[in-house]
Parts: structure tokens; sequence; C-alpha cells
């Protein structure tokens, strides 16, 4: 049995910190995996800005819920999920995920959690554990599965080398240069005959 294991931002929706940077007008908030290879390192950037400006949980999701998954997202996750069990393994975290899972019609999602006090402001973040997605793949490896996954940033690419095949999909230039092992696609049409490539079943697209 295979098991498609995708990225969510920047694979199926929006960066939500670039929205939520766009909405504030504060620049250094665009500052994703793809950028800071070290999430510790990017997270404590993220909180310190928050600070610095008040802002706090609240105001991030009321920028989330006027967001929408990427043109062609819902579409794609309907065809995978009819061929592969389906799990997103993503850096973000519950307390934003659910507005736009809802438009997915809710993939199984294994992300991590933010700690907020009464006020709304975001006190730390806690990891559901390091290197967590390729963790996952290792699992799913001990379970007897087969893994495809797809990612676009840095932090995917444990993942990607984790997996029985690994696709960027949408990545930057700056990944897609130190990771040429991985097949780079821009198009979820791309997408899709990827993972009829490395499936070890006949699949139709």
């Amino acid at each position: 049995m295979e098991i498609a294991c995708l990225d969510l931002e920047g694979v199926l929706i929006p960066e939500i910190w670039i929205g939520f940077a766009e909405q504030t007008g504060i620049d250094a908030l665009r500052a994703t995996t793809r950028d800071i290879p070290d999430y510790d390192v990017l997270m404590k950037q993220r909180l310190r800005l928050l600070q610095e400006h008040q802002l706090g949980l609240p105001d991030i999701q009321k920028v989330i819920a006027t967001m929408a998954p990427m043109e062609g997202a819902k579409d794609f996750i309907d065809w995978l999920k009819e061929r592969f069990q389906v799990v997103i393994l993503s850096d973000t975290f519950y307390e934003f995920s659910h507005p736009l899972m809802r438009q997915l019609d809710f993939p199984t999602l294994f992300c991590h959690r933010l700690i907020a006090d009464d006020s709304g402001t975001i006190v730390d973040y806690k990891l559901r554990q390091q290197d967590p997605k390729r963790q996952c793949v290792k699992a799913f490896h001990s379970l007897n599965f087969r893994v495809i996954a797809a990612g676009d940033s840095y932090n995917d690419t444990t993942m990607l080398a984790e997996a029985d095949a690994g696709i960027l999909f949408k990545a930057p230039a700056n990944v897609i240069a130190e990771f040429p092992q991985f097949p780079s696609v821009q198009t979820y049409t791309e997408l899709r005959q990827e993972f009829c490539r490395a499936s070890n079943r006949d699949l139709s697209l």
C-alpha cells in the first residue's frame, strides 16, 4: 500500500505568514522555511516580531479566515485521495489550520501547536517532535507503507529523502539548485504525472 505525504503551505495553501505580512506591512514576517532552513531560528524571529508589534493569535486567525487554498489544490487532493492514503505533514499549527483544512475537506494533518496566554499573545510553540516530517515517513515505512512525498521548502527535504520517491512542487530556485536529485514541477497536472510515475501501480490521470 502507498501513502502520499504532502507539505501544506506552498503546496496546497498560500504561505500563512506571507499573507499576514502583507496584511500588516511587516516585511520581515515574509520569511519562511524557503529562506531560513533552521525552523527554531525562524519561529523565534516570528515571535519576536509579533511581540514588538503587539500582535497575537487572534490577529493572525483573522487573516487566515480570509484565505483560500491555491487554485487547483482541492481538485488535486480529491484526485490523490482516490488513489492513495493521504497525509499532510506540515510545520504549521493546529491553531492556524482549521479554516483552510475545511476547504480541503479535512485530509489528515500532522502539525504543531502554539502556546498563547489569555490575552492571545503567542508566548511559545511546541513541536510534535524534531524533524517530524522525516520521522513520520520512517514510521509509515515501519508499518510497511511505501511513501511518495511532495514539498517545496528546506524543511521538506528530509521527508523527500526518506520517502521512496520525493518531488519538489513550486519550489524556489535555491531549493531546486541545492536538491537536484528530486524532480521539480510547477503545476498540479505535472504533480499528478510525477505521482503516477513514482507509484508501483498503474494509475490513471
